[in-house]
């Protein structure tokens, strides 16, 4: 039996970077990926990602063709912490974030019930420099870490605290995708969310896991966004003016220890550096996609100077118990 997990593919993975799999010549780009995509998936089962090169996306369209190939059962977005806009059903770009900021390490929706398995990338344009879509295992970012702070998260789990308005963020009726307030308080109460109305403003606060075991092998993995979400994460003068203008319980989003506790600035380094440790990178090249296992592999999106457009779907949608 062949384990090469590359078996039929141009493919390789260099130290630092994704596994790359290099397409000579495919003029049909959906049917090329509908014809390799079980070989794709060994890969990201092996590698926990993949970078597909030389497909030649030339628009949306074709982009979106693609990652509906590559994905089962395409979700669409709820609870989203940053604005997207969509290019067709349950395609998105990529989350709207200031070009000069890096977007920390997270797995999408790793604090909603259900989230997807899979995550896939497709660029049309590629930025002049930086904006490299990174990636980091989650098991070796949990063997980084030291074992008092994942025994507390363990335990515990971690605590997601948001603010809704129309000044900052995403607006509630933007995020849960209705202006009705009843269905809302539907979704909170099926998604074990806690909630309050303060005139036109919703806050929440949800309890979930920092830890999860990989269905496929059991391996335990640091799945969370804990560090992403954490006010120490944003530039010290948007906190500030954020924290000056709404108060430190008005911020669009913020994280804790499961009993509440503030999870300091120095944690969210420490949790920051373990994933420095272990991130690989590619640069984007226009007509790229990428697959990538959400619950193995986190992933981020460094800062960058020129045009950046990138499509984003989530697939294989999983859900934890509440």
């Amino acid at each position: 039996m062949d384990t090469d997990p590359y078996a039929g593919l141009e493919g390789r993975r260099d130290e630092g970077r994704p596994a790359v799999v290099t397409v000579a010549d495919a003029p049909d780009p959906a049917a090329w990926a509908a014809r390799h995509r079980e070989a794709l998936y060994r890969i990201v089962a092996s590698e926990g990602a993949v970078l597909v090169r030389g497909l030649g996306l030339a628009d949306a369209a074709g982009a979106a063709a693609v990652l509906k190939v590559l994905g089962d059962d395409l979700m669409s977005e709820r609870e989203a912490f940053a604005p997207r806009w969509t290019y067709d059903d349950r395609i998105y770009s990529s989350s709207k974030w200031p070009p000069n900021q890096p977007m920390c390490m997270h797995h999408e929706l790793s604090y909603a019930v259900e989230f997807p398995a899979t995550m896939a990338f497709a660029c049309l344009s590629a930025p002049t420099t930086g904006g490299a879509t990174a990636l980091a295992d989650a098991g070796r970012v949990l063997e980084q870490l030291p074992s008092d702070l994942v025994e507390r998260f363990e335990r515990e789990g971690w605590l997601l605290t948001r603010s809704y308005n129309e000044d900052i963020g995403v607006p509630w009726a933007e995020a849960f995708g209705t202006t009705d307030r009843s269905e809302v308080e539907r979704y909170c109460a099926a998604n074990d969310i806690s909630f309050e109305w303060r005139g036109e403003e919703l806050r929440t606060s949800q309890r979930r896991p920092a830890v999860l075991h990989h269905p496929a092998d059991g391996r335990r993995l640091w799945f969370n966004q804990i560090a992403f979400l954490n006010q120490w994460t944003m530039a010290p003068e948007v906190r500030e003016y954020l924290v000056d203008v709404y108060g430190p319980e008005g911020l669009p989003f913020n994280t804790s220890y499961g009993d509440g506790g503030e999870v300091t600035e120095d944690v969210v380094a420490l949790i920051n550096k373990a994933y420095d440790s272990v991130t690989v990178a590619e640069p984007w090249r226009a007509g790229d996609v990428m697959l990538v296992d959400n619950l193995r592999t986190a992933h981020s999106r460094l800062p960058y100077d020129g045009a950046r457009e990138v499509l984003v779907a989530m697939a294989n949608p999983t859900t934890r118990s509440v």
